[in-house]
């Protein structure tokens, strides 16, 4: 006896039966209840959210022995054909194997005989964006006037691919994923209808596995049966045996691996990724399921409201114990460390990096105390990133210099753009010289940097304000508030660490004229000053003089320009 897979045996044969897309059967429904059917029809979507099963059932509605219905009756000889795939007036196509126009014209020819059995002869043709040039050119005359008793549905996953010709002559229709809810909700109906026991963790697992496929959910549900020998009053699918089967990580040990992070302790933090190397789980994944649970954190933060589950992970008490800004933080290291994975000299690797990052790099803002196991001594409550992670590692090598340290963190703060150097933030205590700043040295000091480029239009458009603290205060015109670009803050940040003796924390204050002196200012002036000076010299120039006075020529306004102007 033939096992039928469950994707099979649970396609939907009526709309009603359909999960999701209810736009798309709203609209269909619609047109066969007032009989304004359009010739063709094209459905995108993804795989497996149903756009050959609506076309299916869609192609029913049309044959019906009842009459042309939303509703077919789905008994009579033809409901029952097409529903086994043998109704001699539907015709299936995979465009990805009949890519040819021969194959095309093939369609056209037969297209213009009466229909054998039914009312319709309908055509399906399936990746339809895999048909060649020619062949969309070979199809297109037919497909915009087909005879009257043809109907053309056509299913693709990228509509991208497809001719403008084309798209402009058919009704598009997008299916939409599926969510994890609609997913998972049809998971436990067919597994009620089986009588297999189940674990509400393993529904929720192939429903996150099957990313907006229900097709896919339900081949992952097949592979689950198989693996676990569930069956019928035997077994159940279990938490645990899913996890191991599709690699994924208990959502407890991403718990426990931001309780480590939570703590600053690299330690605890090394001992939960070699136990998650145990499970030999595929670490992108693993990654993934970090930022799953940081935007979980973070929803928790900003909208307690919401009734976000944590799915295994103590919500609350990360929400409570750490910073929103330091959840952003983590969770754009967790994207980028997913994107450089391949170029890590391990997997394994390139994950215990992303982690360790995390636990290095934190605002340099931060006062709260981190906590920290009984066994270490109290750390000051103000700490670096490079505190941070020279506890992370025990020991390291000296500070490196300005130009290999690791990125300025450039933030907003109480709307003034700031950027501070993790590295010499932390040597702000050290007897480096410093230069006394005030507005005159301020501007002889960016004069002489050396800056090409953007950095060095913001620096001469910024004036002196203040300079106390580590911290730089300048004014900067509302005028040019786009120099004030996070990379050029840095950029500045980094240029100034030399004559400053540590890399100041720059805060730009927004004034609607300017406050005082720049290097902008001071050029202009000069301009200015040498400009007049030229046309004092050429106006005193007696050749100059004889032709106005004898000749009455005179001087064109702007016509004077100097030589490192024209």
């Amino acid at each position: 006896m033939s096992y039928l897979v469950l994707a099979r045996k649970w396609r939907p044969k009526r709309f009603a039966e359909l999960v999701g897309q209810e736009h798309v059967v709203k609209a269909l429904t619609n047109a066969l209840d007032s009989g304004r059917v359009h010739h063709a029809f094209l459905f995108t979507g993804t795989r497996g959210v149903g756009k050959t099963t609506i076309a299916r059932i869609f192609a029913k509605s049309l044959n019906c022995e009842q009459g042309t219905s939303a509703e077919p009756c789905g008994q009579c000889a033809t409901c029952e054909a097409i529903d086994a795939g043998r109704f001699i007036d539907l015709l299936e196509i995979d465009a990805a194997s009949n890519t040819g126009v021969d194959d095309v014209r093939e369609l056209i020819d037969n297209a213009q005989y009466m229909p054998s059995r039914g009312r319709v002869k309908v055509y399906l043709i399936d990746e339809v964006h895999m048909l060649s040039k020619s062949a969309f050119n070979a199809l297109l005359k037919t497909l915009e006037e087909p005879p009257g008793h043809v109907k053309f549905l056509l299913a693709t996953t990228d509509p991208q691919k497809l001719p403008v010709t084309v798209l402009s002559r058919c009704l598009q229709f997008n299916l939409k994923r599926l969510d994890e809810a609609q997913i998972g909700g049809q998971i436990e109906k067919i597994l009620a209808a089986e009588g297999i026991d189940v674990e509400p963790g393993a529904v929720r697992q192939l429903a996150r596995a099957a990313d907006g496929s229900l097709r896919d959910g339900l081949s992952l549900l097949d592979q689950a049966i198989a693996y676990t020998g569930a069956a019928a009053g035997a077994g159940s699918l279990q938490d645990e045996a899913l996890a191991t089967m599709l690699g994924t990580v208990d959502r407890t040990r991403v718990g426990e691996l931001l309780a480590a992070l939570q703590a600053g302790d690299g330690a605890a933090l090394m001992r939960e990724v070699e136990a998650l190397a145990d499970f030999s789980p595929d670490w992108a994944s693993v990654l993934d399921a970090l930022a799953d649970a940081l935007h979980r954190v973070q929803v928790r933060q900003l909208v307690p409201d919401c009734g976000i589950e944590g799915d295994g992970i103590d919500l609350a008490a990360l929400a409570a114990g750490l910073r929103p800004e330091l959840v952003q933080l983590w969770y754009q290291m967790a994207l980028h460390g997913r994107r450089d994975l391949p170029l890590a000299p391990s997997p394994r690797a390139g994950f215990e990096m992303c982690v360790l990052r995390m636990l290095a790099f934190r605002p340099s803002d931060e006062t709260e105390v981190a906590p920290t196991r009984e066994s270490k001594p109290s750390r000051p409550a103000t700490r670096s990133a490079a505190d941070t992670a020279r506890d992370a590692v025990q020991a390291g090598p000296p500070p490196k210099p300005a130009a290999a340290r690791e990125p300025a963190v450039s933030r907003q703060v109480d709307g003034e753009a700031t950027a501070s150097d993790p590295v010499t933030a932390a040597s702000d205590h050290s007897d480096a010289p410093r230069l006394a700043l005030d507005a005159v040295r301020w501007v002889e000091l960016v004069a002489g940097l050396g800056l090409r480029g953007p950095v060095k239009e913001l620096a001469a458009h910024a004036g002196f304000v203040g300079h106390s603290g580590g911290v730089l205060r300048l004014s900067l015109p509302a005028s040019d508030d786009h120099l004030k670009a996070p990379f050029l803050v840095q950029q500045l940040a980094e240029a100034l660490a030399g004559p400053l003796g540590a890399a100041p924390q720059l805060r730009f204050e927004t004034v609607e004229t300017e406050a005082a002196d720049t290097l902008h200012e001071r050029a202009a002036r000069e301009r200015d000053a040498r400009q007049d000076a030229a046309e004092n010299a050429f106006l005193a120039d007696p050749n100059v003089q004889r032709l106005m006075s004898q000749q009455g020529a005179t001087v064109v306004p702007g016509s004077i320009r100097l030589h490192d102007d024209a």
